[in-house]
């Protein structure tokens, strides 16, 4: 088994959040883990992607080719349309609904989503609205990990494992909130 994601957004979305929390979801489950740094601008607004390999033996570059891509998760509907190159015929796309709209010549916000939905395999997630409603409007990234992990070949318990583990620091409220992200990512209340 491989399973292969590209991870994308704009930087301060929680991208490498959610890489993490897979990641060590991925391992917890005996998975082999490989990961590409976080390409992009470490700044908030710019683009950032990663790359993350999961397989149940060894793995033997940290980057996915084109066409190779089982899922892309996106914080951002346009960052989605950015690495349709790299999907599978078969492949994923789980988006956010929401745009961060941050430069100039940002395309119509319609044309980006219908795009997005237009694909095979497309999901969009209404990830700010979930979060609020999880009581952490911060807690997106999860609300849209909840939504992959119908599609990632980790079982939900090690992911909550990983989220109470990632969060633990900031406190068992905040933890609870983004537990709470991801079962509504996922369609459960």
């Amino acid at each position: 088994m491989k399973y292969d994601i590209i991870l994308g957004g704009v930087g301060g979305q929680g991208i490498l959040s959610v890489a993490a929390v897979i990641a060590q979801a991925a391992m917890a489950s005996g998975l082999e883990v490989r990961q590409s740094e976080v390409h992009g601008m470490a700044q908030r607004g710019g683009a950032v992607q990663a790359h993350l390999r999961l397989a149940d033996g060894p793995i033997h570059g940290d980057l996915i080719g084109l066409g190779r891509a089982d899922m892309i998760l996106s914080m951002e509907p346009l960052e989605a349309l950015r690495y349709v190159d790299y999907l599978k015929p078969e492949g994923l796309v789980v988006s956010a609904e929401e745009p961060y709209n941050n430069i100039v010549d940002y395309p119509d916000e319609a044309m980006v989503l219908g795009a997005v939905a237009a694909l095979p395999h497309g999901i969009i997630v209404q990830t700010k609205q979930l979060a609020r409603e999880a009581g952490n409007p911060t807690a997106a990234n999860m609300v849209l990990v909840g939504a992959a992990s119908k599609y990632l070949p980790i079982e939900l318990p090690r992911i909550r494992d990983a989220v109470k583990a990632r969060l633990a620091s900031k406190g068992e409220a905040v933890v609870e909130m983004n537990l709470k992200a991801l079962e509504l990512g996922r369609g459960e209340k």
